[in-house]
């Protein structure tokens, strides 16, 4: 047995009286549990390998993606951890179980991103590997936006200079005119948040360009160009809101009514989502990045951990639809390896769907899928009874009131 394969079994013996009970306690204890032991089994072999210092070595790279290894350690730790952040630094009270697993990836975590800079580990990321090495640090800076205690206080000193090095370090690489513009933000973002010397430019410029490639209900052109794929909600509304988040209230995006438009947005780019999920639980296989597999449903995640779904929608509709789909996408046969590595694929092993730049650790952005764990066992999100999601409800017959287009802003 691995040692992937022995942890999910332990793990399963821990959780198997609660998953029982969850029948009784209602569909959300039971479906919240699920999402916990995908955690586990996502994150399990990222994250005890990344502590170990093995990262660079276990690693799987699939057959193609040999230039992708440089940057492939940073991209699993960052995907999977700015999707597990909100999760891991929530102090809200969860079963034993849960809570066990917590503090247990939590610890992982910290000592993994340590590893990371330090310059005796073998894991030690080389941060003049190439461009690339910004859309990863700025995924490592998401998760310590939305962990700035668990992830990024908790860190050695040492680390944490190491950190503010190399990540100052990445504004050596100009980002191009479109989604990458939001990568440089973030790092910013992140350095305002901790009171350390930050670029307001790199962020203004961010949020007018987008401002200017808006093309209404809810879509951003990535650059000039509109794409016709999940990055609107794979970055550009979670980060445009994780930015405001964080430096919205200075300089001028305030009075310019940036942050309010951009939630409205996100806000319809999530009810856009809810929407596209079918009753069986499946997504349009459009656009790029398809091997994210439910990284895909990002903005939707964002949107109900913060609270924000827009109405009629219900947030246990969100949860059931959301359930459905990781259980189509991380369930399918052949998603993971023998040890316990994801596989390149939408349902099972498809590596036909990875672009060139999709390596193993790419594939870890299904984490963010995961966001709304970092909502308490009692939100709506998780105590609300079992309610059919848009499409089941429109294919059972239900009389479901008219979809209608964000006009403004």
């Amino acid at each position: 047995m691995s040692k992937f394969s022995h942890s999910i079994a332990v793990l399963a013996g821990a959780l198997f009286p609660f998953l029982c009970s969850g029948a009784e306690a209602g569909a959300g204890v039971a479906e919240r549990q699920q999402w916990v032991d995908w955690v586990g089994r996502v994150a399990t072999p990222v994250l005890e390998d990344g502590a170990a210092g093995h990262l660079k070595q276990e690693l799987p790279v699939a057959p193609g993606t040999e230039s992708r290894a440089p940057f492939a350690t940073l991209e699993a730790v960052g995907r999977l951890l700015c999707g597990l952040g909100p999760w891991l630094e929530s102090d809200f009270a969860v079963p034993a179980q849960e809570a066990a697993m917590r503090l247990h990836l939590r610890t992982l975590a910290v000592q993994t991103v340590a590893s990371l800079v330090d310059p005796a580990s073998p894991d030690k990321v080389d941060f003049h590997a190439g461009p690339q090495i910004l859309v990863d640090s700025a995924f490592i800076a998401e998760a310590f936006l939305r962990a700035p205690r668990q992830l990024w206080r908790a860190l050695p000193a040492a680390a944490k200079e190491r950190w503010l090095v190399e990540l100052r370090s990445t504004r050596a690489y100009k980002p191009g005119p479109n989604n990458w513009l939001l990568f440089s933000a973030s790092i910013e973002a992140f350095f305002a948040q901790q009171g350390a010397e930050w670029d307001p430019m790199r962020i203004d410029y961010a949020l007018r360009q987008h401002e200017a490639w808006y093309k209404g209900d809810g879509f951003y052109g990535d650059g000039v160009d509109f794409h016709f794929d999940y990055y609107n909600s794979i970055v550009m509304h979670p980060l445009l809101l994780d930015v405001l988040a964080a430096v919205g209230t200075r300089q001028d995006w305030a009075q310019l009514g940036i942050p309010e438009r951009m939630l409205a947005r996100a806000q319809r780019q999530a009810a856009v989502l809810e929407r596209l999920i079918s009753p069986e639980g499946t997504l349009p296989p459009v656009g790029r990045s398809l091997a994210y597999r439910c990284g895909v449903l990002h903005g939707l995640a964002h949107v109900a951990w913060l609270g924000k779904l827009p109405p009629p929608i219900v947030p246990a509709q969100v949860r059931g639809a959301m359930t459905a789909v990781m259980h189509r996408l991380l369930d399918a046969p052949g998603t993971f390896d023998d040890h316990g590595w994801l596989r390149i694929g939408v349902a099972g092993t498809q590596p036909s769907l990875g672009e060139s730049y999709i390596s193993t650790g790419s594939l870890y952005l299904c984490a963010t899928a995961f966001l709304p764990l970092g909502r308490p066992v009692d939100d709506p999100f998780w105590s609300g009874p079992e309610t059919p999601w848009t499409a089941r409800r429109v294919y059972a017959g239900e009389d479901v009131a008219r979809d209608h287009a964000l006009d403004k802003p």
